[in-house]
């Protein structure tokens, strides 16, 4: 049985029923799969890149559906601070009325800093997917090792590459027009 079905998500198709054949079906929200997030991350990534902002987007699913989306807004907002993944937290905690997202999903389209990867386990995020490494603050593997640190009291699950050239030819296009 696929991983997704439960035994109680089927339906029987009307050409199918003469060969008394069952179709089991997806939930809904099965058919978002880690690609349209990851778009929807990169649309946010986007408006950064449209308000000079380094272009990095982030969004926070939970159950199936966007709860949270946010884009880089450090020079808008003089703060240091407002990173997409930051912001992001800060709305998914509000719409669910919790400090923890147990089960909640962030994708990201770009590897998290020391900042955001702590904000992350203190919040308990259940999973981040990221596009793109980075190789000068990474949090994950690049620099520092902390979504996965065995000394702290959460752990984080991991799936990267999603989308990679995407948001690395945002990047590149981004700091391209910075040197000329």
């Amino acid at each position: 049985m696929p991983e997704w079905s439960n035994g109680t998500v089927s339906k029987t198709v009307r050409l199918a029923r003469a060969s008394k054949v069952r179709i089991l079906l997806p939930p809904p929200n099965f058919m978002k799969n880690h690609e349209y997030y990851m778009k929807e991350a990169l649309k946010e990534a986007v408006k950064a890149f449209d308000a000079d902002e380094v272009p990095v987007g982030a969004i926070i699913t939970y159950k199936g559906e966007i709860i949270a989306r946010a884009h880089n807004q450090i020079k808008m907002l003089k703060d240091p601070t407002a990173h997409a993944e930051i912001i992001a937290i800060t709305q998914a905690a509000n719409f669910l009325q919790n400090e923890r997202l147990l089960d909640c999903t962030m994708y990201s389209t770009l590897e998290p800093c020391s900042m955001c990867a702590g904000a992350m386990v203190l919040s308990r995020i259940k999973n981040l997917i990221y596009a793109a490494k980075d190789t000068k603050t990474g949090a994950h593997e690049s620099v520092f090792k902390i979504l996965n640190n065995k000394k702290l009291n959460h752990r984080v699950k991991i799936k990267q590459g999603i989308l990679k050239n995407e948001a690395i030819s945002l990047m590149k296009e981004f700091f391209y027009g910075k040197r000329k």
